[in-house]
């Protein structure tokens, strides 16, 4: 477990092998046995093989090529729809059509997530996590035939990998690790954190490509804009409401 944790690394591209059943089962079982909030599971894990429905999911995630090549696509869900049914049905009265079960449901739907791809990698799979998903959840709501009380939170693109990328950096552990209380930064400690990725090798060849003079304003002004996130954030949060989470 511990080898797979740490040579984690996104795959973007990929063979066409079907992944076998009983593989795909494993690991589907695996998300089922997440950590979930009162053992209420509030998720759903909609599994894409069809070809053409892929097909029609391409555009959502803006027709990234390993939409085609990889033989399966996960899309991750919140989901307070089955459980409120099944409360309705038996007289009880649900109330989880609001922010704090939103938020609820997609912590359970993270978690689930999360143990399939852990599970994915134990079998040799390769994995993608897609943002994409927040972007155009309308599109894929009507493309998945979610009913209110549903909504997409990420999709997981999985297959075998035909590339062997080199791990991606990270934060060193002081930088996202806080003992017994929160200790905020100081501008000195925020540029020491930085420093490595900001001197990397990586580093210079994007800000060459973006003109720009520092890694900060390839996230600002090329990557997660202002523009965008607001547009976005405003699409997404009248989607909550369409699907049923800000009723009370």
């Amino acid at each position: 477990m511990k080898n797979v944790l740490f040579k984690h690394r996104s795959i973007r591209k990929f063979r066409p092998t079907p992944i076998p059943e009983e593989v795909l089962q494993n690991c589907l079982e695996a998300a089922a046995r997440a950590s979930t909030c009162g053992n209420m599971q509030l998720y759903s894990l909609v599994v894409t093989r069809d070809k053409a429905l892929r097909e029609r999911l391409a555009p959502c995630h803006f027709n990234q090529p390993m939409l085609e090549q990889a033989p399966c696509l996960v899309t991750v869900c919140a989901d307070v729809h089955r459980f409120t049914m099944w409360c309705e049905q038996r007289g009880a009265d649900p109330a989880y059509d609001n922010l704090v079960w939103f938020l609820n449901a997609a912590t359970d739907a993270l978690l689930a997530a999360q143990n399939f791809c852990v599970q994915a990698e134990m079998h040799g799979l390769g994995i993608c996590y897609l943002g994409t998903t927040l972007y155009t959840a309308a599109e894929i709501i009507q493309i998945l035939e979610l009913p209110k009380g549903v909504i997409p939170l990420t999709t997981v693109v999985v297959g075998y990998p035909d590339e062997t990328p080199e791990l991606t950096d990270r934060l060193p552990l002081d930088a996202v690790v806080h003992y017994e209380k929160y200790s905020d930064y100081t501008a000195a400690e925020i540029d020491e954190l930085w420093a490595e990725r900001e001197e990397s090798e990586q580093t210079r060849r994007l800000l060459e490509e973006n003109g720009l003079e520092n890694l900060a304003k390839v996230f600002t002004e090329r990557r997660y804009v202002r523009r965008d996130n607001l547009v976005f954030s405003e699409s997404y949060f009248a989607l909550l409401k369409e699907q049923g989470f800000f009723n009370q």
